[in-house]
C-alpha cells in the first residue's frame, strides 16, 4: 500500500497505503504496499491531509460541533485518527490511513496474524489441488455480517465480481486479484463474470489461479478480498460506507466528518479472539495529540521529531512508555522515466548519487527512520544487504550528468509532493537544494493535495510528475509485494513507468518457484537490477514510535497493517 510520506510511522497499509516518505518516513497504505508521502518533519503518520470518503457532509446552518474526548473508561480505547480516510471501501483501499480502519470493519477468507503469518478467518480451512492452481476454501457456518445476516460463499463470488467491474475503478483489483482467472478479462470487459471463482455450495467456494504462486493467499489478505454484503453496496448508492455492513471485530459506530470515527465492538463477531473493547474512539481534532495523551485524553500516541529527545532520555516517565519497532516500509524518490530527463539513466543516477540521504536522515529526522539502501525493507523475507551500495558521491555525479544526453541542457525539474500552503516540506527543500549545488539542477517544488496526488499516481501511463517523493508499506511479508507490483513493466502501480525485460523474466521465474531460497535469490537479482537503473532512490526504512499507557493491554505496533485492536483491553 502507498502513502505519500513524510513522518515515520504510518501503516497498512497500511500502507501503505495510502501514503507516507519513509524518513520519518510515512506512509499511507494498506496492503498492496500501503502508499504514504515524505511527510514533513515532525508530523505524524496518521496526519495525512486527505479528504474523507464515506461521511454525510453537514446540512447547511448544522455544522457538527467539536468533542472532547469521552471521560476515561475501562473499556474505551481513545487514539488519534490523524485526518480523515480517503475511504471505507475495501475494493478502494490502497493507503494506510484508510486501512488502518478498513481491516477492521471488513474481513476476508484469510488473515495476517500476530506474527505475520497467514490463517484462517472467514474461511476455516481450505485445500490446494496437486497443480497448486486450485484453491478450494471452506467458510465458517457461524460468520455474519454486522446486522446478522450469515455470510455465504456467494457473498464471496459477489465482492470479487464486484472489485473486477471496471465501473468500480478499483485501483488495486489487477496487482492483488489478477492471479484469479477470469479477472483480468472483467476488468478489460471481455468477460461478464470471474470464471475462475466458483460457488460449490453456500459455504464452499473454489478459486482458480492462473499458474501457480506460492503468494497467492497472502494477497488474498489485502482489503481487495474483503467481502461485502450486497444489499449494502447496492442500496446503499454512493454514500454506502456512512454505514457499512462489514464483519469485521467492530463496526462503524459514528463518524464526523474532521472530529471523529467511533467503532463499536461487533457482539457477534466469529474470531477466536474476541474484541474486549466497546468503543475505539479515533480523534480527528482537538489540537496536539501528544498535548492530549499527556493530559489523559489518549490512551496511545505516535512521537513525532518534535518529541522524541524528550521521551528518549532515559530519566523521562514518558520514556518507560515508549515502543520503538520496525515497519516495513520503504520510501522512494521516484523518477518518471517517460518524462525528460529521467528517461535517461545517467540522469537518474546522477540524481541519485548527488542526495546525501544519511545527512537529510541524521538532521531533518532526527535519525528516527533508517537510511535505506534497497527496496526491501530489512525483516522482509529476501531482504540483502545490496553489493554495491548508494553512497553519496557528488564527484561521480557530476561525472554521469556529463556523460547523459543532457549534458550542459538539463531541463527545469518540477518535484511534486503532498502538502498545501507556506513552505514546501523542509526535507524536500533540503534535497532540492543538494541537486543545485552538486548538478546546478533549477528544482521546483510544486504542492498538491492527497487526493490528487493519489489518483494521479494511480494511473502511471498518464502521470504527468516528472519527479515526486512516496512511500510503500507491505501489505504482505513477500517480496514479489515490492519488487513485483511496482516495478514490473505492466504493473498498474509502476509509478516510474520502468520497464527491464530481464528483470520482468527475473519475476516470472521467482512467481512460479516452489524453493524459497532460489525464489528469494532471483528476486535480489531484479532487486539489483532496478537499483542500477535507478528509477527509484531508496530514501529510508520507517521505525515506528509510540507512547502507550501502562494500564492499555495487548496493544500491538505491527510493521504492517493487520486487524489488530481486537486484542486490546483497558485494565485500570
Amino acid at each position: 500500500m502507498s502513502n505519500s510520506e513524510n513522518t515515520g510511522g504510518n501503516r497498512w497499509l497500511i500502507g501503505i497505503i495510502v501514503i507516507l516518505l519513509v524518513a520519518l518516513c510515512g506512509a499511507v497504505c494498506v496492503g498492496g504496499g500501503v502508499l504514504y508521502f515524505l511527510m514533513q518533519p515532525g508530523s505524524s503518520p496518521l496526519a495525512q491531509p486527505a479528504p474523507g470518503f464515506g461521511a454525510t457532509p453537514p446540512a447547511p446552518g448544522k455544522q457538527p460541533t467539536a468533542r472532547a474526548p469521552v471521560a476515561p473508561s475501562r473499556n474505551i480505547l481513545r487514539l488519534p485518527g490523524g485526518t480523515d480516510p480517503r475511504t471505507l471501501d475495501p475494493a478502494q483501499v490502497n493507503d494506510t490511513n484508510a486501512g488502518e480502519y478498513v481491516a477492521e470493519i471488513f474481513s476476508g477468507l484469510v488473515m495476517l496474524d500476530q506474527n505475520l503469518k497467514v490463517v484462517p478467518d472467514i474461511a476455516e480451512k481450505w485445500d490446494v489441488s496437486e497443480d497448486r492452481k486450485t484453491y478450494t476454501f471452506y467458510l465458517r457456518k457461524e460468520v455474519k455480517f454486522h446486522d446478522g445476516r450469515p455470510v455465504t460463499a456467494q457473498d464471496f463470488k459477489y465482492s470479487i465480481e464486484r472489485v473486477a467491474n471496471p465501473a468500480t475503478l478499483s485501483p488495486t483489483a489487477e496487482n492483488y486479484l489478477g492471479d484469479i482467472i477470469g479477472v483480468r478479462e472483467k476488468l478489460s470487459r471481455k468477460a461478464a463474470e470471474v470464471s475462475g471463482v466458483q460457488v460449490v455450495d453456500d459455504y464452499t467456494v473454489k478459486i482458480t489461479i492462473d499458474a501457480p504462486k506460492s503468494y497467492f493467499l497472502a494477497k488474498l489478505t489485502f482489503p481487495t478480498a474483503y467481502i461485502v454484503d450486497k444489499n449494502n453496496v447496492e442500496r446503499g448508492g454512493r454514500t454506502w460506507t456512512d454505514k457499512p455492513n462489514g464483519t469485521g471485530p467492530f463496526k462503524l459506530k459514528e463518524y464526523v466528518r474532521a472530529q471523529r470515527i467511533i467503532l463499536a465492538k461487533n457482539e457477534n463477531y466469529y474470531g477466536e479472539s474476541k474484541p474486549k473493547l466497546d468503543e475505539v474512539q479515533f480523534i480527528l481534532s482537538g489540537g496536539s495529540a501528544m498535548t492530549m495523551y499527556e493530559n489523559g485524553d489518549l490512551e496511545s500516541v505516535y512521537v513525532t521529531i518534535s518529541d522524541i529527545e524528550r521521551v528518549s532520555d532515559p530519566n523521562s516517565p514518558l520514556n518507560k512508555q515508549l515502543f520503538i519497532g520496525p515497519s516495513l516500509s520503504t520510501g522512494f524518490i521516484v523518477f518518471n522515466t517517460r518524462k525528460p530527463p529521467f528517461d535517461d539513466p545517467k540522469v537518474r543516477q546522477a540524481f541519485a548519487l548527488a542526495i546525501d540521504r544519511q545527512k537529510v536522515i541524521d538532521v531533518v529526522y532526527r535519525k528516527m527512520p533508517l537510511v535505506a539502501s534497497t527496496i526491501l525493507p530489512p525483516g522482509m523475507p529476501g531482504y540483502a544487504e545490496p553489493a554495491n551500495k548508494l553512497t553519496y558521491d557528488p564527484a561521480k555525479a557530476k561525472q554521469l550528468l556529463a556523460e547523459s544526453k543532457y549534458a550542459g541542457k538539463l531541463p527545469d525539474i518540477t518535484w511534486t509532493t503532498i502538502g498545501a500552503g507556506g513552505s514546501a516540506a523542509q526535507n524536500v527543500q533540503v534535497m532540492a537544494g543538494m541537486l543545485k549545488d552538486n548538478l546546478g539542477a533549477r528544482v521546483s517544488i510544486q504542492q498538491t493535495d492527497d487526493a490528487s496526488f493519489f489518483n494521479t499516481i494511480d494511473d502511471p501511463t498518464k502521470n504527468p510528475y516528472q519527479m515526486f517523493d512516496v512511500g510503500w508499506a507491505a501489505d504482505y511479508v513477500d517480496p514479489q509485494n515490492f519488487l513485483d507490483i511496482l516495478f514490473r513493466s505492466t504493473s498498474t502501480q509502476n509509478w516510474a513507468s520502468y520497464g527491464n525485460p530481464e528483470v520482468d523474466k527475473l519475476l516470472d521465474q521467482a512467481a512460479l518457484e516452489k524453493d524459497s531460497t532460489t525464489r528469494f535469490k532471483l528476486y535480489q537479482q531484479a532487486e539489483q537490477l532496478i537499483l542500477t537503473d535507478a528509477p527509484v532512490i531508496p530514501f529510508s526504512h520507517s521505525r515506528e514510535y509510540w507512547l502507550t499507557k501502562p494500564y492499555v493491554k495487548g496493544m500491538i505496533y505491527p510493521p504492517i497493517i493487520i486487524p489488530r485492536l481486537k486484542y486490546v483491553s483497558i485494565e485500570r
